[in-house]
């Protein structure tokens, strides 16, 4: 992927603030930005900046997961893999998205 200047310094910032960077092979034109058990992707603007593709969430078995409701109670869920949603992994993740979206709003 290639990368502007701003698009760069930008990324410098994410790590300075503790993001790390993670390939997700099924998306390669996205960067995977993680901060402990929690990840998002970015995707590159026009405007040489960053945007959300997917919404923050937490890393089951160190993939992407969805957030789904089974028998009355919320997990993250990758195939057949599952993690309760409890309240101290959405307090991790709720923290995580407020970082990171603290962090894209200085790039646009």
């Amino acid at each position: 992927m290639d990368l502007t200047p701003k698009q760069a310094a930008f990324l410098q910032r994410l790590a300075a603030l503790g993001f790390e960077f993670v390939a997700f092979p099924i998306y390669p034109n996205h960067v995977g930005v993680r901060k402990g058990n929690c990840a998002a992707l970015l995707t590159p603007t026009a405007a040489d900046s960053f945007q959300l593709f997917s919404e923050p969430t937490y890393l089951v078995d160190a993939n992407l997961s969805a957030r789904v409701m089974l028998d009355g109670h919320e997990y993250f869920v990758w195939k057949k893999q599952r993690l309760e949603a409890t309240p101290a992994r959405r307090a991790e993740l709720d923290s995580f998205a407020a970082d990171l979206s603290e962090a894209l709003l200085g790039v646009h």
